[in-house]
């Protein structure tokens, strides 16, 4: 397959100029390079306590007055990162004759060992769900208001999917 036909599943709604661009970096092998040059070193946020105290850093920061989080962790059932990175939840629970409901972040496992840039932007992208719950120019300017790169990251954490599905993880060890 020549990179002039070559179609990537998690950059299918970007143009086909584009996707001839990152054809040509992964037929000129390429793509590790220019990833490890932008992205080092992977993020240190291993544990899922650790998850929590990064998510409710960038939460304290941009939306203190937002609904709680009662949940954050590295989800390995995210398995299907075409359709989703991370989710958020709103679980509603009875507890006795009261009715409680928690928020919930969950991010796919696979971004333990991302880049921190990715794992940032995964973890706005489910907090702005706190405010927005729709994927409308409100969640988005909200996203960009906590993460100004936010735009760029997602593209870049495609190609880093994109990566992971042709050659395996981006970092050593």
């Amino acid at each position: 397959m020549n990179s002039e036909t070559r179609t990537f599943k998690y950059l299918a709604g970007y143009s086909e100029e584009i996707q001839r661009k990152v054809a040509q970096l992964v037929d000129g092998g390429k793509l590790t390079e220019a990833l490890l040059k932008k992205y080092p070193a992977p993020h240190d946020v291993r544990t899922d306590a650790a998850l929590y105290d990064f998510t409710m850093e960038i939460k304290n920061e941009y939306l203190k007055k937002s609904q709680p989080v009662s949940k954050v962790i590295f989800d390995p059932t995210i398995s299907d990162v075409n359709r989703a990175l991370g989710l958020h939840s709103f679980v509603s629970r009875v507890q006795g004759a009261k009715l409680k409901a928690k928020n919930e972040i969950r991010v796919a496992s696979l971004f333990k060992t991302a880049p921190a840039a990715f794992l940032r932007m995964i973890v706005v992208h489910e907090l702005a769900h706190l405010k927005e719950k729709e994927h409308n120019k409100a969640f988005y300017n909200l996203c960009e208001h906590m993460e100004p790169e936010y735009h760029q990251l997602e593209f870049d954490t495609r190609l880093y999917l994109t990566h992971l599905d042709l050659a395996g993880p981006l970092y050593a060890g």
